[in-house]
């Protein structure tokens, strides 16, 4: 009997001085969901989307070109009106899927630099990579574009870029957007008094040359500049409150755009971060995206490129 007793003294001993999930938890988790969402939030509101769409995963995101072909002459009074072919054909397609995250904080790293900080300072690398992937979906409907202008510098290509948005959206209201790689603006932006902003790791410049917002990133192609309207771009995603969050335990905010959660790994002693994100940015329509090509002026004063063209509009 003593030993009976001896034995189930040291099992609650050790249970007193386990991490459980409620010890991570909800501060952990509530506050990383919290600043993924408003990140998200501010992404949105750059682009001009208004509402994510909820959608269920393995649901396709359908990205469409439109045309209109048969300019017809007008007729007499009473003569037959011929027909206006108005085309939409599909020119991609992305399905919705979960993006599912893991990493592990060893005991180790807790132990030299306390929980706090080392779990957080590691799950501040992961919500990068979310981030990350995020921002890389928007950047693969931006290169489905069927529009193409060209320029001989940066400024008269952002221009005939400019042109053909104007052209296609004729008779809508729209805000056109812009998006440039670092390379491409640098010189630009060495000789003017220019305020850059920041969201969602987007460097962006509001109202750029008179033009519009220009989002500056590496992932655009050097010297080839990419247009569209803010009302092109849409948003969905699969919330983070469904079963697979009720299932794995996932906490979010309000939005239900992220959902994460930490729990301990006894078998090998560390504590796991877990993440799942539906969120996708995308470009409706192909051919409202215009895809510009700067073909800068050589040294005796020759271009490749003598006039600017738009095509596409």
């Amino acid at each position: 009997m003593k030993k009976d007793k001896k034995f189930a003294l040291q099992l609650f001993a050790a249970d007193e001085n386990i991490i459980t999930t409620s010890d991570l938890e909800p501060a952990i988790s509530v506050d990383f969901t919290s600043r993924i969402s408003k990140n998200i939030t501010e992404l949105q509101t750059l682009l001009g989307i208004t509402d994510l769409t909820p959608m269920t995963a393995g649901n396709t995101i359908r990205v469409y070109k439109t045309t209109v072909t048969n300019d017809p002459a007008q007729v007499a009074e009473g003569e037959t009106i011929p027909l206006t072919n108005v085309a939409r054909k599909l020119a991609a397609t992305y399905e919705l899927t979960l993006s599912k995250y893991r990493k592990e904080t060893t005991a180790e790293a807790i132990q030299r630099s306390g929980r706090e900080v080392a779990v957080n300072t590691t799950d501040e690398k992961l919500v990068r990579k979310v981030q990350k992937d995020i921002k890389k979906m928007l950047y693969d409907t931006l290169n489905t574009g069927t529009g193409k202008v060209s320029g001989t510098n940066l400024q008269k290509t952002l221009a005939a870029l400019w042109a053909a948005l104007q052209n296609k959206y004729e008779d809508e209201d729209v805000s056109p957007v812009f998006f440039i790689n670092p390379t491409d603006v640098a010189d630009y932006l060495g000789t003017a008094q220019i305020t850059m902003q920041t969201a969602f790791g987007f460097t962006f410049i509001q109202n750029f040359l008179g033009l519009g917002t220009a989002i500056i990133s590496p992932q655009v192609k050097v010297k080839k500049p990419v247009a569209t309207v803010t009302q092109n771009i849409n948003g969905a995603y699969i919330p983070a409150s469904g079963d697979v969050g009720q299932t794995f335990s996932l906490i979010s905010d309000a939005t239900g755009l992220i959902g994460m959660t930490h729990y301990v790994g006894g078998d090998n002693g560390v504590v796991k971060t877990l993440i799942m994100s539906g969120v996708k940015f995308y470009v409706e329509y192909a051919d409202g995206i215009f895809i510009g090509t700067i073909n800068e002026e050589t040294s005796g004063g020759a271009t490749s490129d003598t006039t600017d063209k738009t095509t596409g509009a």
